[in-house]
């Protein structure tokens, strides 16, 4: 097998070639350090290529596996990490001049799973900075740009982990989602990603922006490799104690097609309140459809007055992103960037009563978003409501931020997908739908996007 065609295999058939000793991990990581090398100046997904590391790595992961001390599913696997997300003694930049020398002093969580599993570390990713939306040209890094157009917007703020997956660089990048910061650059560049339910996955070693709605999800080609990726970084951490809730499943296993299950689809989202582009309806209507052929029900629901969801995650988010950023905002706010800095002191005026009453509004909107579940399996609606803007239309770029459906998952800490239905046939970009669940049912989640995936593999085409 060519070069080519090694970065084309999904991770779930690399691990398999890799456990049967017919691919080298050695191999398959140059392969990728050679396609980022090619790649990456015109994409700029990475803010640091660890090839050392990986290299090392690698060549641990295949003498185990010859020893016959295979680990799992990611073992001898590539990977790439938000620059949100720390690896010991490798530089934790989050985009900022604040941080532009700081070397990780411990792993993450998530890390230290992947280590334990045998992965292979390529290096870290662009990201706006802190993770805070929207990225300024002031930043230390340049931004990176979408694989299928560089002249169309990523999103963020996991800009580069989207990249680097939908341009065949790494085939599992983690991210971060706090107001849909793995969704929506997944969304745009055409990729699988999760935001788990809240508690899911450690957040330790991850610089937080608002600690009540971070999330860590992986980011992927197709859906069976990110169940595969959420199974080996999910589970308890001492070090951050909201790991400790929830079951201990299995994601991975799951039926194989949507017979029985019941579906609700959340139409007024984005065909009333307001209209979606006509495109992005089309493909959420295509899943539906499909799953609905498959043996699904489905029902229309209502999700009540979506611009309240919306307003009071940024709320939050002002809130404690501030209460964070503020020693530095007050002793450098030179050194932030400036969409950074205009964000960070939103939160300034807001104070601790507005936090404590914000979070008791939340807990009545989380209940009504259960209830709106609690007849049903899942829940499909749109993730954004515009087609993809290009990078000079600042306008439209900034106003995708407000026109979404992925914030309010956030807030009630219900797992959210999003998965790729097609490419728009006027600007040949990516079109997205997202599929959520109960609190700690993403296989169901994975049961149905695995189906419609299945039935339609835009996962196939490559930038």
């Amino acid at each position: 097998m060519n070069d080519a065609d090694l970065c084309l295999l999904s991770l779930s058939q690399v691990s398999a070639y890799i456990r049967s000793l017919d691919l080298s991990p050695v191999r398959y990581t140059e392969t990728l350090l050679n396609r980022i090398a090619q790649e990456d100046g015109q994409l700029h997904a990475f803010i640091s290529v660890t090839a050392d590391i990986a290299l090392s790595e690698a060549q641990v992961a295949e003498d185990e596996i010859k020893a016959g001390k295979w680990r799992g599913p990611l073992h001898g696997m590539p990977y790439a990490l938000k620059d949100i997300i720390d690896y010991a003694g490798v530089p934790t930049t989050a985009q900022s001049r604040l941080l532009a020398h700081n070397i990780a002093k411990h792993d993450a969580g998530v890390v230290k799973k992947l280590k334990d599993q045998g992965a292979v570390l390529l290096g870290k990713l662009g990201t706006d900075e802190f993770a805070c939306g929207g990225h300024s040209i002031d930043c230390p890094w340049p931004a990176p740009r979408n694989p299928w157009n560089p002249d169309y917007i990523t999103a963020g703020s996991s800009s580069g982990s989207a990249v680097a997956v939908a341009a065949r660089m790494v085939p599992l990048a983690l991210g971060t989602d706090t107001n849909g910061s793995i969704r929506n650059p997944a969304a745009r560049c055409g990729i699988v990603g999760i935001k788990p339910t809240y508690g899911r996955v450690s957040r330790s070693g991850v610089i937080p922006l608002a600690p009540t709605m971070d999330h860590v999800g992986p980011m992927t080609r197709t859906v069976d490799d990110n169940a595969l990726a959420l199974q080996a970084i999910m589970g308890t951490d001492p070090a951050d104690p909201i790991t400790t809730r929830g079951p201990d499943v299995d994601v991975t296993r799951y039926a194989s097609g949507p017979q029985g299950l019941r579906v609700a689809v959340a139409r007024n989202v984005y065909m009333e309140d307001p209209a979606a582009d006509a495109e992005q309806v089309e493909g959420i209507e295509e899943l539906v459809r499909v799953l609905a052929d498959g043996g699904a029900t489905v029902q229309e629901v209502r999700i009540p007055a979506l611009r309240k969801y919306n307003f009071l995650s940024r709320l939050l988010l002002s809130i404690e992103a501030y209460a964070i950023h503020e020693p530095w905002l007050r002793s450098n706010p030179e050194h932030y960037g400036t969409r950074c800095r205009e964000r960070l002191l939103q939160g300034a005026f807001l104070t601790a009563a507005d936090h404590a009453r914000a979070q008791a509004l939340r807990r009545h909107y989380a209940a009504e978003i259960s209830a709106l579940l609690s007849g049903v399996d899942l829940l499909i609606t749109a993730s954004g409501y515009d087609a993809t803007p290009r990078v000079d239309d600042v306008e439209s770029f900034l106003k995708t931020y407000e026109r979404q459906v992925r914030m309010p998952f956030n807030m009630t800490g219900h797992p959210a997908l999003v998965l790729p239905t097609g490419f728009s046939k006027k600007t040949g970009m990516p079109l997205s739908a997202q599929i959520v669940g109960h609190h700690f049912d993403e296989a169901t989640i994975y049961r149905a996007a695995s189906f419609y995936e299945r039935m339609n593999p835009w996962h196939e085409k490559c930038p």
